[in-house]
């Protein structure tokens, strides 16, 4: 037996705990295949659990998961619950706390998936997505007043620091370093004078460090219309934490489905577990009907192996979401008629389970 990890599986709510089971099946095929052991610690924290503990999760929580190796989630998101109650209960505490500082989204398609981008265009869709993680936009510092009278008032400060800044460009230009050695930096820097200026600054400094890497950077609007216009022009893209996130849902509609997307928040040091989870929310409309698409959770899943340096059993993950993608069977966001049980099927008999 190889080495063995413990991984803490959060479902969440609503289609997060369909797709989980999916990619926990999966995960236990390719530990049998390629030797590992997996530990698998479920947490029932979730919009749920919120209705009956005022919390999305229990105090102690972080350092729970701060014992394992990964963190593999399924989605967070209930009606009734505000967005900024299950985010800022959930999600972006362990990002922050465990200094996720890199999210990484995959943009690529798939043979024998629909996508609305021009069919020339479709086959040469490989774009990473490098979205910095933990500061930014979505640093939470700000507040409201005179609420509910005419003259409130609202305010978001955004916070970008040179080191957090450095780090995401550095970690970026790795990336384009290793693939075609092509890097795109997304920002605003004509409207935002401060932020998005010493964005910039910091990239050209950089790029002085990283000559066979060619950078260019693009305003926001712009490179949005590029993802549409021209996908096949990028390759490794890089943005700041908003920026990002905007762009990954662009990334993932020219796949042809949310169902699709996956993600990994990563500590690179790895002084911290990393957190992997499909971001196609959790979907409440279709939760429990058992249609929800599988294959952005077993695509986070693989990334989970690549971080832990389980190659093969990533490739394998991979390989086997490629033939389900080209054969099918499909689920319904991808034109077919086929239950997330009979992805998952599919998926683990292609890898030989």
């Amino acid at each position: 037996m190889g080495a063995q990890y413990q991984i803490s599986v959060i479902p969440g709510d609503g289609v997060g705990r369909e797709v989980v089971q999916v990619g926990i099946q999966v995960a236990e095929v390719l530990s049998r295949r390629h030797g590992f052991g997996l530990e698998l610690v479920e947490y029932p924290w979730s919009c749920e659990w919120y209705a009956s503990n005022g919390k999305m999760m229990p105090d102690d929580a972080l350092e729970s998961l701060a014992e394992t190796d990964a963190i593999y989630l399924g989605a967070v998101g209930y009606p009734g619950v505000p967005d900024h109650v299950s985010l800022w209960g959930l999600l972006l505490p362990i990002r922050q706390a465990f200094d996720q500082y890199v999210n990484l989204r995959p943009i690529r398609s798939l043979k024998g998936i629909p996508t609305p981008l021009d069919q020339r265009k479709a086959p040469d869709l490989d774009i990473l997505l490098v979205r910095e993680n933990t500061e930014g936009e979505y640093v939470g510092i700000g507040g409201r007043c005179h609420q509910g009278t005419p003259n409130e008032l609202a305010t978001q400060t955004t916070v970008f620091t040179r080191r957090g800044v450095d780090r995401i460009v550095r970690y970026a230009f790795e990336q384009a370093r290793s693939r075609s050695g092509r890097l795109a930096s997304a920002t605003k820097s004509n409207a935002m004078q401060y932020t998005s200026v010493m964005w910039d600054e910091v990239v050209e400094e950089v790029a002085r460090e990283y000559p066979d890497v060619v950078v260019t950077s693009y305003l926001i609007d712009a490179l949005a219309a590029r993802f549409i216009s021209s996908p096949e022009t990028l390759d490794v893209v890089v943005a700041s934490n908003l920026f990002g996130d905007i762009l990954a849902d662009i990334g993932a509609a020219l796949m042809g489905s949310m169902g699709m997307a996956a993600s990994a928040n990563l500590n690179p040091a790895g002084t911290s577990p990393s957190l992997f989870e499909p971001v196609h929310g959790s979907a409440p409309d279709i939760a429990g009907r058992g249609v929800a698409n599988p294959i952005g959770a077993v695509w986070s899943l693989a990334m989970m192996f690549d971080h832990l340096g389980e190659w093969e059993a990533s490739r394998h993950a991979r390989e086997a979401i490629d033939l389900v993608a080209s054969e099918g069977p499909h689920t319904a966001d991808l034109g077919g008629k086929a239950r997330t049980e009979e992805v998952g099927a599919a998926i683990v008999e292609a890898i030989g389970g």
